[in-house]
């Protein structure tokens, strides 16, 4: 009894020496071949599509030199049972990972993103052609599609037929592959997301908001200075209680595909209810997507007498109350210029 007791001691002993160099062994092979290729120089965009196997994965890996040991991955896979946590889509692994890190980058569905800024007073087709520059859609027209899905529209209470103005002018980071609906509906919420910032916003109802939007998508492409942007608003707003046309270059520029350095006199002539020198009132809609300091000018302007702008050499605007001096400026700062 004595003689069983003791060789069952030294069974034990003996298995859990064996399990202590089987650990040791682990880490030793864990070392030499789950760790680093590199020091992280090395970047590699690898790809994983829906349905890609662990061995596929592994392959695709192994092939890119970023993991030591194909099998070594394979049996840490299974170790971890990370095999259905695996995710798709587009993932930045560098060769300062070891294997360890790669398998949790990749079961954690950290995927590349793409950053994108949109500047302030961008319109929707300069968004879109950003965001094919982007690589994020293949063509213009996929984002305007999008900005214009009635589904959309109806969710935010926007009354037109595109969600121009809307979409906020900020940074953004989406996964690549990432849908250009869901990119322009995150845009939109955004928007009303920073709109509850602006004092007494929350109050209009989906058309007093539409022509605040319609207001500050003009001053956002007329101001230069932020300080300028409520003075702006007043003048506009004075034009049109007066029933005279805003006549506001912005509204021109708008209708070429990329802004023109200069409006001439013909431009002035073109046919278009966005032409705001030959029709009175507000555009049908937003000429751009304005930021908050814009949209904080339209809802809250500066009470003015003043009737009229011009843009000096300076970067500032030159206000009149009359058109003689208006006139006058625009000899002294304009005209000069073209002499």
């Amino acid at each position: 009894m004595i003689f069983k007791n003791k060789f069952v001691v030294r069974l034990g002993v003996l298995l859990g020496i064996l399990a202590v160099l089987g650990l040791l062994a682990f880490f030793i092979v864990d070392e030499i071949k789950g760790g680093a290729v590199g020091a992280g120089q090395v970047k590699v965009d690898i790809i994983i599509e829906p349905g890609d196997s662990p061995g596929e994965v592994t392959e695709n890996l192994s092939k890119n030199g970023l993991i030591k040991s194909s099998t070594y991955f394979l049996f840490l896979i299974k170790a971890t049972r990370s095999a259905g946590k695996i995710k798709a889509g587009l993932y930045e692994i560098n060769d300062g990972m070891d294997s360890r890190k790669v398998l949790q980058v990749i079961t954690e569905g950290k995927v590349k993103l793409v950053t994108f800024t949109v500047p302030e007073g961008y319109n929707n087709r300069q968004i879109g052609d950003l965001l094919v520059k982007k690589n994020l859609i293949k063509t213009r027209a996929d984002f305007l599609n999008a900005a214009s899905r009635t589904e959309l529209l109806r969710e935010f209470k926007i009354p037109a037929n595109n969600a121009e103005g809307y979409l906020f002018p900020e940074t953004y980071s989406v996964p690549v592959n990432f849908p250009v609906d869901k990119i322009a509906r995150m845009m939109i919420k955004r928007f009303f997301a920073r709109l509850e910032k602006v004092p007494n916003a929350k109050e209009l109802d989906p058309k007093k908001l539409h022509e605040l939007v319609v207001l500050a998508s003009v001053v956002e492409r007329e101001a230069k200075k932020n300080e300028e942007r409520p003075l702006m608003a007043g003048v506009f707003l004075n034009r049109l209680k007066q029933d005279i046309p805003l006549e506001s270059c912005a509204t021109i520029q708008y209708l070429f595909d990329k802004p023109h350095p200069r409006i001439f006199e013909k431009d002035l002539k073109i046919v278009s209810p966005y032409n705001t020198y030959m029709n009175k009132g507000y555009p049908p809609g937003p000429i751009s997507n304005p930021g908050q300091p814009s949209l904080e000018a339209a809802l809250m302007p500066t009470q003015t007498e003043y009737l009229f702008f011009l843009l000096k050499p300076d970067g500032f605007h030159y206000f009149s109350k009359s058109f003689k001096e208006h006139a006058e400026a625009k000899k002294k700062y304009i005209d000069v210029l073209y002499e």
